[in-house]
């Protein structure tokens, strides 16, 4: 055997042992990662599941035993949750609160896209302002403005479901316009001129043509806002209070209790039903925040 062929046979060797070390590191690589995700996962479930199991506990064992399972002394059945339900209003809350989720989430997709769709097509000075504005909207706290927010709302009259839907309007509208603007500006204009050529309004241009190719992207934005004002407690506490309560504000204040006496028993069953409907929500959605991630990057 010459020496080139000697050469070749080594290289040939070496490099089928470099594959087979690679594929049995990526082996490992792979069920370390499997493990690593399921400890993650067990630890972020394990709070919703004591949640579930003291939901079925009487108020005695949730406090003294909160992480043993119900046996035939602690075991309460049902009865948790009619107390909750008839003690907070659950029903009564649950409207509101799908109330005001449902609309504030409507008005902030098709506002915020027409917000954008203008401020990505028209070039000017304000428009870039406008847009500023709205980042800068993003990075100013909550807690900044709530106190004066909630004395401007008692003086013009928000201090009600309606209120709060334009309240949430203007708390969501920039991270809102920030994600459309983004995707805006991938979309070719030149859809939009062949629309107006052939006799479309701006109207029939944005409806027809803009927001059917923005549906991934409006499905993100909506459920993400439908997450965040489905669980918000602190801006309808303060702005509404108890007249209108929302499912945070009665699971709240059912949790207070009378004379310092808490019932914890029925306050994980309200916590149980509360978490029920964002779930599914959620569950149902979950293809639409992938496909509208998946856009996003595509075609930024």
């Amino acid at each position: 055997m010459s020496m080139s062929a000697t050469l070749r046979a080594k290289r040939s060797a070496g490099s089928r042992l470099s594959s087979a070390d690679a594929k049995a590191r990526g082996k490992v690589f792979h069920v370390i990662a499997f493990w690593a995700f399921l400890v993650v996962s067990i630890i972020y479930l394990v709070p919703l599941l004591l949640v579930l199991v003291n939901s079925f506990k009487g108020n005695l064992f949730v406090s003294q035993t909160p992480f043993a399972l119900p046996n035939s002394e602690s075991f309460t059945a049902g009865q948790n949750y009619t107390d909750g339900l008839q003690k907070t209003g659950f029903f009564q809350a649950l409207g509101v609160s799908v109330f005001i989720t449902v609309c504030a989430t409507l008005v902030i997709v098709l506002l915020t896209a027409m917000v954008a769709w203008y401020i990505a097509r028209v070039k000017a000075w304000y428009t870039s302002v406008l847009y500023y504005l709205f980042v800068f909207s993003m990075v100013v706290p909550f807690q900044m403005v709530m106190f004066t927010m909630s004395k401007v709302a008692n003086v013009t009259h928000l201090d009600n479901p309606i209120g709060m839907i334009v309240l949430y309007t203007g708390f969501g509208a920039g991270l809102s316009v920030f994600i459309y603007v983004g995707f805006i500006r991938s979309i070719p204009i030149d859809l939009e001129e062949a629309a107006m050529i052939d006799g479309a309004s701006s109207w029939q241009v944005f409806f027809r043509v803009i927001f059917p190719i923005l549906r991934p992207t409006a499905m993100t934005i909506a459920i993400l806002n439908v997450m965040w004002i489905w669980n918000d407690f602190l801006l309808p506490y303060l702005v509404i209070g108890s007249q209108w309560k929302t499912i945070p504000v009665a699971v709240q204040s059912y949790m207070q209790g009378t004379y310092g006496a808490k019932d914890m028993g029925g306050f994980m069953a309200m916590l149980v039903l509360s978490i029920i409907p964002i779930i599914i929500f959620f569950l149902i959605g979950q293809k639409s925040i992938i496909k509208g991630v998946t856009a996003g990057a595509v075609k930024g």
